[in-house]
């Protein structure tokens, strides 16, 4: 099961959190002078990534040992990957690790060019459950910033080491984290001509990869719930294009309703209780809503043109989707009633995929202009247009939890579609393993 015998909530009990007392917290120093406290700038186009000492976390026994080193090495590829941090190579650390129980020595970190340091320590206890502590310093200012205990099945080291990294990205940039999240996506593999596609699930990093559907029937655009325990998505089982509901834990999929169309591009609405999606009939297609609770249906959009991919607001008032109902396909924005719709895009060139940022700054799209496909966002109200990255076939932008990452897919002319990441910014495109050919990512909320 990919909750990995998770069954309690995070914050509460699934990792007992607590701050950790007396030693992990600031120890009494002499006076020093003060230092402006390390700040990360995520929105800096030009900042240079902060070099951090991510040491080998300590433990005593064999187990606690490798499970010690597997918790700083995901720990350690968490941070790289997010662009805003680059640790130093260990094989340049002064100090070793096991004198770093009580106090680091700062100039020995200062002297390999370590802004911020990080180490820690793992413990199996007499009741079989991992105890693992971390602290954060700023070098610097030789002050200690964050330090945190966890306390949790040993199976769970790894969403340990995700939730390390939240913690430490949060502290030092002032925003979310992103890493203990999963993503769903669709799998490719095949020849173009007769490709087979699957329904996956991963956590961001591509651990804990399995296939959630068997090929034998097309999938297409699956997304996650609220809580991350469903995804609704798109498929073709028995030839009937339907849209499903797909039960993470228990592994039961149902039809959302029974329609006399074709039902595609469906999302759930901010507070799990709706979905949103497309509903083709006649040649026609438009936008429906349907309570999940009373599956009373509500169709939201009144007009001959095709409307489709919506997308629900943070706040659940607004939604935004496609339409060629003004000549060429273009981004609107309406209420979540379905009235007064506006459109949002007016640059060059075909607009689709539009979603909603998570913070509800941004919408997120697919732009189509001169032959050449663009991820971009815009402002709710279509002002502040950027295009992040281009290419030959680029689609599918997925937001991060925290509105600060885009994950899409990426496809060369007669290659094999493959999943990316880039920041708000820009910067820092990077591929995203998986074992098969990928497209359609979503990203989950962060994991409860």
């Amino acid at each position: 099961m990919m909750r990995m015998g998770i069954i309690v909530t995070r914050r509460l009990a699934l990792l007992s959190t607590v701050m950790v007392l007396a030693a992990l917290l600031v120890l009494a120093v002499a006076v020093r002078p003060a230092f402006a406290e390390l700040k990360v700038d995520i929105l800096n186009p030009e900042g240079e990534p902060v070099p951090i000492a991510i040491t080998n976390f300590f433990g005593e026994t064999g187990k606690s040992k490798r499970m010690a080193l597997d918790i700083s090495r995901v720990l350690t590829a968490d941070l790289d990957r997010s662009g805003l941090f680059k640790p130093i190579d260990r094989k340049a650390f002064i100090q070793k690790t096991a004198t770093m129980q009580l106090q680091p020595n700062f100039d020995d970190w200062k002297k390999i060019g370590a802004q911020a340091l990080v180490h820690g320590s793992v413990t199996l206890k007499a009741n079989g459950r991992l105890r693992t502590e971390f602290r954060l310093w700023d070098v610097a200012a030789e002050r200690q910033m964050i330090g945190k205990a966890y306390e949790t099945p040993p199976q769970n080291w790894r969403r340990v080491a995700h939730i390390i990294a939240d913690a430490i990205y949060k502290r030092l940039t002032g925003e979310n984290g992103y890493f203990d999240t999963r993503i769903v996506y669709i799998a490719e593999s095949g020849p173009a001509i007769k490709r087979v596609k699957r329904l996956a699930i991963m956590d961001q990093d591509g651990a804990n990869h399995r296939f959630l559907t068997n090929g034998s029937a097309l999938v297409l655009t699956p997304r996650f719930s609220p809580s991350t325990q469903e995804i609704t998505y798109l498929s073709y089982s028995g030839n009937r294009p339907r849209v499903y509901i797909y039960n993470v834990d228990t592994r039961r999929r149902v039809v959302v309703g029974e329609f006399p169309g074709m039902t595609f591009a469906p999302r759930f609405s901010p507070d799990g209780n709706r979905i949103i999606m497309s509903l083709a009939t006649g040649g026609n297609s438009e936008i429906y809503s349907m309570d999940l609770r009373t599956r009373v249906v509500r169709r939201l959009t009144r007009n001959p043109a095709i409307d489709t991919s919506p997308s629900y607001s943070p706040d659940g008032s607004r939604i935004v989707f496609n339409s060629d109902r003004g000549g060429s396909q273009q981004i609107y924005v309406m209420s979540a009633n379905g009235g007064g719709a506006n459109r949002i895009s007016f640059g060059k060139g075909r607009y689709a995929t539009p979603v909603w940022s998570p913070r509800g700054d941004n919408i997120a799209f697919t732009k189509l202009q001169g032959g050449k496909f663009s991820i971009g966002v815009m402002r709710p109200d279509g002002s502040g247009e950027r295009l992040l990255t281009s290419g030959y076939l680029v689609e599918g932008p997925s937001w991060a939890p925290n509105g600060r990452v885009i994950m899409f897919f990426r496809q060369s002319k007669g290659g094999t579609p493959r999943l990316f990441s880039i920041d708000l910014t820009g910067r820092n495109e990077r591929p995203v393993a998986t074992p098969l050919g990928a497209s359609d990512p979503a990203w989950s909320p962060l994991l409860p």
